[in-house]
């Protein structure tokens, strides 16, 4: 069977760049920024962000446990202020949609930070760059994040940005992906 993690590491992997700019837009419990942090490399820069204390913390705790290099920066706002954050441009943004893992599952992410999050990422990606962005369609607001993204990004010129949807089709409440690559 299908590992749906380990295929999105390998996607997005090729647009990753040593001494590059990276974004985990939703922090988490810090998996995808310890994973970011390596890939740049101590000459790299990670950003990442959410908006709940507990996810800074257990990923500032899991980054300084795992010897990372000191390349992050861990913001503690919602991912749709980005640009306030970032001024350069990225290789590479990734998302995880819904709720932290082992938190209060009412708080997720919304459509309308999300969709602003989305497109701050589109603006700061560098060319060449691309989003790796997972969606969960096991909960209402997941489900209903999954179908803004799927209609919005039917929208893009194809010549600029290609957008690739990741899934297992006779299990519609599994997470899939979509993998926004700028060309």
């Amino acid at each position: 069977m299908i590992d749906l993690l380990t295929v999105e590491k390998q996607l997005i992997s090729s647009h990753i760049k040593v001494g590059g700019v990276a974004a985990d837009f939703t922090m988490g419990n810090g998996h995808d920024t310890r994973w970011l942090s390596e890939q740049v490399g101590k000459e790299g820069r990670v950003y990442a962000f959410d908006i709940q204390e507990t996810a800074l913390s257990h990923t500032e705790a899991l980054l300084k446990e795992s010897g990372c290099p000191e390349n992050y920066t861990l913001i503690l706002d919602s991912h749709a202020n980005a640009e306030r954050y970032i001024g350069e441009k990225i290789c590479v943004g990734m998302f995880n949609l819904g709720y932290l893992p082992g938190s209060d599952k009412k708080v997720t992410t919304l459509r309308e930070s999300t969709m602003a999050a989305v497109q701050a990422a589109l603006r700061l990606l560098e060319d060449g760059g691309g989003l790796l962005i997972a969606v969960y369609p096991g909960h209402e607001e997941g489900t209903l994040e999954g179908r803004m993204l799927d209609d919005y990004f039917k929208t893009l010129d194809r010549r600029l940005i290609s957008v690739s949807k990741l899934m297992i089709v006779n299990s519609p409440t599994s997470p899939f992906f979509f993998l926004v690559e700028k060309k």
